[in-house]
């Protein structure tokens, strides 16, 4: 099992602000890419929703979905999320995360706005800026793409927040608005703006989302790590950089911060043996590890580029991956852990995971189940 040295023993639910800044998690959920082999994107994605059905029975308080485009992912998570909240009726749907330098942000946020009302006030985005990899496809532009990334999005938060988008200066067409009409997007769900979440690697971008009244999840992989400080020590460092900033910028406590991670607890040997070669094609492959069939093979090895770091997976016996959970600092100080599902898992498989971390690990995390 992927461990730390000396980990701390378990505790009860009853500990919710133990020593060391450790806080129980008030919330769980977790993070699928709604993947599926090639020709078979109906199927996945109706499994996707079941497996939001599932972790709602189980207490689940979140789940999300990753966004990729051009594979065998989910591409599209609004429409996703809309339909989910159909077959659902208390689990949030959030997106972990959104790439805002391909988005169109004013119909983002119509679309959005539209999925929250229908979901009854449900959903989460989250964003990151993204990068310049489809510019071929959705077109480049003359900034560099982190600076189109956060204009964007400063945008789409306008939008979303109810705010006006525009004033109109010349009529045009026929049966248009007068001159002087501020428009705003239109639904607008009362609430949205205060869920909309950021997908933060470094501390960078985790102090700037704090300054934006943005909430913090991190993913799997940190950026910016000094050399010789763990993925989990950086990660701690970072959710503590957060809440700082938050602090300074708006006065007031933090709002809970969520962390992805790889907890994989085993109660039988068959499983503890599956999770153990999952982590070995992680550590093997880094990014390319766990693919559905006829998904497209990442550039990035195992071996990342200086910097770069990638989460621990923590697997074996329950009360073993108990222990690492609790010795770890990053999660030790976040509000809610959110489960990393292997890509390449069936539905089966997954719903397994999710009901075995419910009953065995989150418990002494201080977790309680929803409903």
């Amino acid at each position: 099992m992927t461990t730390l040295t000396n980990p701390e023993p378990a505790t009860t639910a009853d500990d919710s602000q133990p020593p060391g800044g450790r806080r129980a998690k008030t919330s769980l959920g977790f993070n699928t890419r709604v993947s599926f082999p090639t020709g078979e994107a109906g199927r996945g994605l109706r499994e996707g929703i079941e497996l939001f059905q599932a972790a709602e029975a189980l207490g689940y308080q979140s789940g999300w979905a990753y966004q990729r485009h051009f594979d065998n992912y989910l591409s599209s998570p609004i429409p996703f999320f809309a339909a989910a909240g159909q077959h659902t009726s208390r689990i949030t749907l959030g997106s972990a995360v959104i790439p805002a330098r391909f988005q169109e942000p004013i119909l983002l946020a119509e679309a959005a706005g539209t999925a929250d009302l229908l979901t009854g006030g449900r959903l989460q985005l989250a964003f990151s800026s993204g990068t310049d990899i489809w510019d071929d496809v959705f077109g480049g532009v003359d900034t560099d793409a982190r600076t189109e990334g956060q204009r964007r999005l400063a945008r789409f938060l306008t939008g979303v927040a109810g705010e006006p988008i525009h004033t109109v200066t010349t009529q045009k067409g026929i049966g248009g608005p007068p001159v002087g009409t501020e428009l705003r997007v239109t639904p607008h769900s009362p609430g949205l703006r205060d869920r909309i979440w950021y997908g933060s690697g470094s501390v960078a971008s985790a102090v700037t989302a704090a300054r934006q009244g943005l909430r913090l999840i991190t993913g799997t992989i940190l950026h910016d790590v000094p050399e010789g400080r763990s993925f989990p020590e950086h990660q701690a460092h970072v959710i503590g950089e957060y809440r700082a900033a938050w602090a300074t910028a708006h006065g007031t406590q933090a709002p809970p911060v969520a962390v992805a991670a790889s907890v994989l607890p085993g109660p039988t040997p068959q499983l503890r043996e599956t999770y153990a070669a999952y982590d070995l094609e992680r550590r093997t492959h880094g990014p390319a590890a766990s693919r559905p069939s006829g998904a497209l093979a990442p550039t990035l090895s195992a071996d990342l580029p200086a910097g770069i770091v990638m989460s621990p997976v923590y697997h074996g016996e329950p009360d073993e991956v108990a222990h690492a959970v609790l010795a770890d600092p990053g999660l030790s100080v976040a509000d809610e852990i959110v489960l990393f599902l292997p890509p390449a898992f069936d539905l089966g498989a997954n719903v397994r995971l999710l009901g075995d971390l419910a009953s065995t690990v989150a418990p002494l995390l201080g977790w309680v189940p929803a409903g």
